[in-house]
């Protein structure tokens, strides 16, 4: 599956090799062992989950607390033809019921969402009703207490998860984390080692 993921790294995105630690992550997650990934700015975070959507059946999630983020994640995805969508406060009731409905039809690879919206049963439902093999937290340093932009919001999604009837693989990516902050997320997030 490590060739295929090289395959999709060219392929989708240019590069011909991953970056120190990429590798290692997208094993991890492949192997469906939640996974805590520390790479700096710029050290490609995002493809340490894109890469598994791809090779992955059904839809991954990617929890993001920037509504700007999400966006140009997004843009550039579909610039690379990879189908996927965001849900946050910027979207219009009808453009929100009608990207639920495309969810619910398995339309996209990945979708990204605030964290807020994990406090609605509509979203938890909806969750429910696709199969979702990956969650990624990106700027997971904002789910622990100890973290420098600490999001309740992104705390309480930990119990949000337990709702859910599938137990998809987890991985929390950030380029900040004390040695606090990592043990704190991999607590609440049930990564070992």
């Amino acid at each position: 599956m490590l060739d295929e993921a090289q395959n999709l790294l060219q392929q989708y995105f240019g590069y011909s090799a991953f970056r120190d630690g990429q590798r290692e992550i997208i094993e991890n997650i492949v192997n469906k062992k939640n996974t805590l990934g520390i790479l700096p700015t710029g050290g490609g975070k995002s493809l340490c989950y894109q890469i598994p959507a791809l090779l992955f059946q059904g839809t991954t999630i990617v929890i993001s607390p920037l509504i700007s983020l999400m966006k140009d994640q997004v843009d550039s995805l579909t610039t690379a033809e990879i189908p996927a969508t965001f849900i946050n406060s910027s979207l219009n009731n009808q453009e929100l019921m009608e990207r639920m409905s495309l969810i619910r039809q398995g339309a996209y690879k990945l979708v990204y969402a605030a964290p807020e919206r994990f406090e609605s049963t509509h979203f938890i439902e909806l969750l429910n009703s696709i199969e979702i093999p990956l969650i990624a937290f990106d700027e997971a340093h904002c789910i622990s207490q100890w973290g420098h932009d600490f999001r309740p919001s992104y705390r309480s999604i930990v119990s949000s998860l337990r709702q859910l009837k599938h137990h998809p693989t987890i991985v929390a990516l950030t380029a900040t984390a004390t040695e606090n902050v990592a043990e704190d997320i991999c607590s609440l997030l049930a990564i070992e080692d």
